[in-house]
């Protein structure tokens, strides 16, 4: 079993970036397709980005497309989301999940606590 800690996360103003970062320990994420999701209040969590075991597929969400950059160090067991030009509607809690490269939340085995990300206009 992975265990999952983000951060990275606070309070920032519309245009600005931050970058997550998600710390796996117990196991090496180096055979884990791994995944970022977010939820809003009162909204569904939904998928936002996910990497495959290599780093070499990522997929997104189109909310995202240009914007945000999923990227893993697997020496470091460590997966990171670099987000830029940050949006009022991107704020919500950020998890980070493990073992699978789909949309589906069900899919994934392992979550985090999740980092909350506010976007001030």
């Amino acid at each position: 079993q992975v265990q999952l800690v983000e951060s990275g996360g606070g309070l920032v103003q519309a245009g600005d970036s931050l970058r997550l970062s998600c710390a796996a320990s117990g196991r090496t994420i180096n055979n884990y397709n791994m995944g970022w999701f977010r939820q809003a209040p009162a909204k569904e969590r939904e998928f936002v980005t996910a990497i495959s075991v290599s780093g070499g597929r990522t997929y997104y969400a189109d909310s995202v497309k240009g914007r945000f950059t999923i990227s893993r160090d697997n020496a470091k067991n460590t997966v990171y989301l670099q987000m830029n030009s940050l949006k009022p509607e991107d704020t919500a809690v950020y998890y980070c999940a493990a073992g699978s490269i789909l949309t589906i939340a069900s899919t994934y085995r392992e979550w985090g606590q999740g980092t909350q990300v506010t976007v001030s206009s």
